[in-house]
């Protein structure tokens, strides 16, 4: 019943959510070799390179099938298809969604030398998953609206009725849904509520995604915005620093806001495919995957002595996150009952 629980749970979620997933359906001639099924959290357009190496690492006679869609939508799939799933593998852009999976019995430990690849606080106590690649939250600001003397030093800050009407944030991203959680861990449900009530009657500013926000404060139609900060490096990458009006500042110390949140990857218990999905994640650990990681994405590589050749990120270790690890995160469906009770979902 538990486990049962647990699915529907998600699964209300997704729903919630309103995510639509992106299927694999195809007219290609039947694949005689084996066939790894992907479910990717991580979007299309920044992986598909990436997944496309792993696909030639793991053989010529290997068929790599991935499907993309919301984290969460793919992880409420997971669960409401239970022993049935095709998946092998959850590529997920969320540990919380991870951990939701596991705590439901529904992720396979991986072996010790995938582990290994990543430091302890980055991977799951009981191995069922391993973080594949960091990233910071963020406030994306514009110095022409707003001061540096300004600037929110903690989430408290964010509610000051001098921002009424001013802060960007997506609702259905993941991203937002693992912060929120991260209230929750750190302040408890109380803490949480009363926060995201006084947020909510600040009247802040809906958008679909992260990099309409990042958009929308660079154009100057926005002060601040909630993000990641690989969002801002991949745009000033693109078009110089020196186009972009819009400026990251990083919020500090024991703060839901400095949250340190990760991709990960995990291999499905009902996988027919264990060893080459066990692969498939090393691949993802791997020195190749890492540099693309800090160099095509912007984020943070969790592989030792791996550094970006293009982006100019603060040091990890300067970040100071809060204290928490990341399989406190996995509460996903409760997060979302409150974000419904709120108004904010």
């Amino acid at each position: 019943m538990r486990h049962r629980s647990i699915r529907l749970a998600v699964a209300v979620l997704a729903t919630a959510l309103g995510a639509t997933l992106a299927g694999c359906g195809s007219t290609e001639p039947a694949h005689d070799g084996p066939v790894l099924t992907v479910y990717s959290g991580r979007n299309e357009n920044l992986v598909k390179p990436l997944l496309d190496k792993a696909a030639a690492a793991l053989g010529a006679d290997v068929k790599l099938e991935v499907r993309y869609g919301d984290t969460a939508a793919l992880a409420g799939q997971l669960a409401e298809e239970g022993e049935r799933s095709p998946a092998d593998v959850f590529f997920s852009q969320d540990a919380g969604a991870l951990g939701a999976l596991a705590s439901a019995g529904r992720l396979a430990p991986l072996p010790q030398t995938v582990l290994d690849a990543s430091p302890e606080q980055w991977r799951a106590a009981d191995g069922a998953w391993v973080s594949t690649s960091l990233r910071s939250r963020v406030v994306v600001y514009d110095p022409r609206q707003v001061a540096d003397a300004d600037l929110p030093q903690g989430i408290d800050d964010l509610v000051d009725p001098k921002w009424k009407g001013k802060i960007g944030f997506a609702p259905s991203n993941a991203s937002w849904q693992a912060f929120v959680t991260a209230v929750r861990v750190l302040r408890g449900e109380d803490g949480a509520r009363q926060w995201l009530e006084k947020f909510k009657a600040n009247e802040p500013q809906k958008y679909d995604n992260n990099i309409k926000i990042r958009d929308a404060v660079d154009e100057g139609k926005l002060p601040l915005g909630l993000s990641n900060h690989y969002y801002w490096f991949e745009k000033a990458h693109q078009v110089g620093v020196d186009k972009m009006n819009a400026k990251l500042h990083y919020i500090k110390g024991n703060d839901p806001g400095a949250l340190v949140n990760a991709a990960g990857v995990g291999v499905l218990a009902s996988s027919k495919n264990k060893d080459l999905a066990n692969k498939f994640a090393e691949f993802l650990l791997s020195p190749e995957a890492q540099q693309y990681f800090a160099d095509a994405t912007a984020e943070y590589p969790v592989r030792a002595g791996v550094t970006s050749a293009k982006h100019k990120l603060p040091p990890l270790a300067d970040l100071r996150p809060p204290n928490l690890r990341l399989a406190d995160l996995q509460s996903l469906p409760k997060t979302a009952d409150l974000l419904r009770q709120v108004g904010l979902l």
